[in-house]
């Protein structure tokens, strides 16, 4: 038994009370939001059900991340949605199996450490955005379907029991960890709510009055499609995004925790483990998904740690759906939609807030882009995707200008250059402005000692001035370079003079495919 908790890397020491019921909180909060997310993708309940189920479990076991939940997410209800309804639900499956299978090939070339380079500011506004689209979902409880069919505000008691009991919800959880912490807030919340909803027979929205959460084990189900390139093509863009998507999201999340919980996951080890819940769940009747931020945060929040927790939290769903379907669905809905509130205003970074005078104007703008684009349109990846470029972009713009030249003549009468900063496409052109190829004399050396080449552009601009220069029939020597930067340089290989004793050791960025 022991090597087999080795094996999925279980931590020896493990609080169980803590996990088991951290585990118990996350499954009472997944069942409304996996048949949300289920509904929003057009499919029935059960499919979110099973794939909060399945993906929960295997990313517990096998994942990067003790301590993460996984399960169907709104990230992949948005995108699989068009696909459902122009092609079914058996489409949706092929194209969550598709997409596990390019989360497995992305943890297998180790792309999961490009999450690396998305900066603090776009994490932030991320993690911002997410916490308002937490916040903004919660508000559709406080409206109903009028004769008309139109959703409308509640009013009169209906509301003012729904804001009491919310309330009371999130006084519950911020106020009885200051007294004691044997049982986890959000937990004790839930129970609280719904034993006086129950002994006093207050009339309010519960769960079963969003669907029936009644089922079996999730079927084991190979998707009824053509297998054809036609079909192929079909599933393809949609199984990219969400793959994408997912890794996005996941990875994260992993960040988040990693820095809650102040330990380092393992981001390759989840693409994996992500891949192979969504081929399961794909399989197993379910709608696919990826890590869940709010669920996360409940879970660590909660004082769980290890897989326990996740796996506990996945088998107590399922048990949810074969024995407890009838007791669930009596959990009033104000009780969890107060959990969730409680986790948009833990997931929002308001230490950005007190950053903006600090920050760079660049950081705020990007952090504030994030947050919109997540905001408003919804689309995670293209939030990341958005940010990472503008940051890249300004963070190029930036550097461009650090190239510095100084310059000075010797008593030989040698004209020397001494350069200062990275020498890349973004700052080739002031690289060039720097020289006077035809006021200088006829020995120049350029001095590479505090600088760096770092792309192709950087070699082409040094191969050029060489050229210049030999065309008006003067000597350049070009010191401190590399040795592959030298190899490069292959027109300027005669009026090349390099200290090789004092060359750096780096190695320039080259495109060798």
């Amino acid at each position: 038994m022991k090597n087999i908790f080795n094996l999925f890397d279980f931590q020896q020491k493990v609080n169980y009370k803590t996990e088991v019921l951290a585990g118990l909180t996350v499954a009472l909060a997944l069942v409304p939001e996996a048949v949300a997310f289920a509904m929003i993708a057009g499919l029935s309940p059960l499919t979110g059900l099973y794939a909060a189920f399945v993906m929960g479990l295997v990313t517990s076991i096998l994942g990067g991340r003790p301590g993460m939940i996984s399960g169907a997410t709104g990230a992949v209800a948005v995108v699989i949605v068009a696909l459902a309804l122009s092609h079914g639900v058996e489409y949706v499956f092929a194209a969550v199996i598709l997409a596990g299978i390019f989360q497995i090939i992305a943890g297998v070339l180790r792309l999961g450490k490009l999450i690396r380079l998305v900066p603090q500011s776009v994490i932030f506004g991320f993690v911002n955005g997410l916490a308002i689209i937490i916040f903004m979902s919660q508000l559709d409880q406080f409206k109903f379907v009028n004769e008309a069919g139109e959703m409308v505000w509640m009013t009169g008691n209906s509301l003012y029991i729904l804001l009491g009991l919310v309330l009371l919800t999130i006084l519950i959880i911020w106020g009885l960890p200051k007294i004691t912490k044997v049982v986890p807030a959000s937990l004790a919340a839930i129970l609280a709510i719904f034993g006086l909803v129950v002994f006093l027979g207050i009339d309010t929205r519960t769960v079963g009055d969003i669907a029936s959460i009644n089922g079996g084990f999730p079927p084991f189900h190979i998707p009824m499609i053509p297998v054809n390139l036609e079909t192929f093509m079909v599933v393809l863009p949609y199984a990219a995004i969400v793959a994408g998507v997912g890794l996005i999201e996941s990875l994260l999340t992993l960040n988040i925790v990693d820095e809650i919980t102040e330990t380092r996951g393992r981001s390759n080890k989840e693409c994996v483990a992500q891949g192979t819940a969504n081929i399961m769940s794909g399989f197993f009747s379910g709608m696919g998904g990826c890590a869940m931020i709010g669920q996360s945060l409940i879970n660590v929040s909660s004082g769980a740690r290890a897989r326990l927790s996740g796996i506990v939290a996945s088998i107590s769903l399922l048990m949810f759906i074969m024995f407890g379907a009838d007791i669930i669905e009596l959990l009033p809905m104000a009780a969890l939609t107060g959990v969730m509130i409680m986790v948009a205003i833990g997931t929002f970074e308001w230490a950005s807030l007190r950053t903006f005078r600090r920050m760079p104007k660049s950081d705020v703008l990007v952090m504030v882009l994030v947050t919109l684009v997540t905001v408003f349109l919804h689309n995670l990846a293209l939030a990341v995707l958005v940010g990472v470029i503008i940051s890249a972009l300004v963070f190029a713009w930036d550097n461009a200008k650090m190239i510095r030249a100084r310059k000075r003549m010797d008593d030989l009468g040698v004209k020397h250059y001494e350069i200062y900063g990275p020498l890349f496409f973004g700052s080739v052109q002031a690289f060039n402005d720097k020289f006077d190829v035809l006021g200088d004399p006829e020995k120049v050396i350029i001095d590479f000692s505090e600088s760096r080449i770092v792309d192709m552009s950087g070699i082409e601009a040094v191969n050029r001035l060489t050229e210049r220069y030999h065309k008006q029939g003067k000597k350049l020597h070009l010191r401190h370079l590399s040795t592959d930067c030298r190899k490069l340089l292959s027109n300027a290989e005669a009026i090349i003079d390099v200290n090789i004793l004092e060359d750096p050791t780096y190695k320039v960025v080259v495109d060798r495919f």
